[in-house]
């Protein structure tokens, strides 16, 4: 579920650009600490050789390919058609996540392995990564049925493991503290407006999720609709 033709280049690039607003600053904070300006930035992105190194370097084919692929195909496409006829819809997005949040557990063993920190800031480090990790599940959860399509969230899936958790940290203490600070009020705010809008269903065609519910007489006409 959510390999289909209709409407994918909306699904493609709608999500996408809904996450990267979602990210306008560290967006900022990345453009602002880069020591190239931004056309040199574009040259060394988009040269064929820099793809080729990034197409040979495993950990990149990783966090970028294959596991935004390999988890959104397994948490998504497959779990949530499989939770949603017993749950409903909107149950099924914050239980589906919560496996994709223990999924990420596997990283206590190898730094328990090598004592990379103490025993409770592993746990504490644990902890948080489940959470960010269930929030962003339910995120690409809900963009996987609004839009029907599989492509928005694994690429979304993809930005963000190249972005990172914000370092709002490092934006209290920089330089221009204060319109990176604006920059991220400004994201979240425009994130919360367009998340409808730039979501709407009707922008993708049908959506296999909601028409499987309906079959089995369900109804979920919040995130359907």
């Amino acid at each position: 579920m959510g390999f289909r033709l209709e409407g994918i280049f909306p699904a493609a690039l709608l999500p996408l650009l809904l996450t990267m607003i979602l990210f306008l600053g560290p967006l900022m904070q990345l453009c602002m600490d880069c020591p190239c300006d931004l056309t040199d930035g574009l040259k060394v992105v988009l040269a064929p050789r820099s793809w080729a190194r990034r197409l040979t370097d495993m950990r990149w084919l990783r966090n970028q390919v294959i596991a935004p692929l390999t988890e959104e195909l397994v948490f998504r496409a497959c779990m949530l058609p499989m939770l949603a006829p017993c749950t409903g819809l909107g149950p099924a997005v914050f239980t589906c996540p919560l496996f994709f949040g223990v999924a990420h557990f596997h990283h206590i063993i190898e730094q328990l392995r090598f004592r990379q920190s103490s025993v409770g800031s592993i746990f504490l480090s644990a902890a948080f990564q489940f959470s960010y990790t269930a929030v962003f599940g339910a995120y690409t959860a809900f963009l996987f049925i609004r839009t029907g399509h599989l492509i928005g969230p694994v690429l979304c899936h993809s930005f963000c493991n190249y972005m990172g958790f914000p370092a709002v940290c490092a934006a209290l203490e920089h330089p221009q503290k204060w319109p990176l600070l604006a920059g991220y009020a400004l994201g979240v705010g425009l994130f919360l407006l367009l998340l409808q809008p730039l979501t709407d269903p009707k922008l993708y065609g049908s959506l296999p999720l909601c028409m499987l519910l309906e079959r089995t007489g369900a109804s979920e006409t919040l995130l359907c609709s």
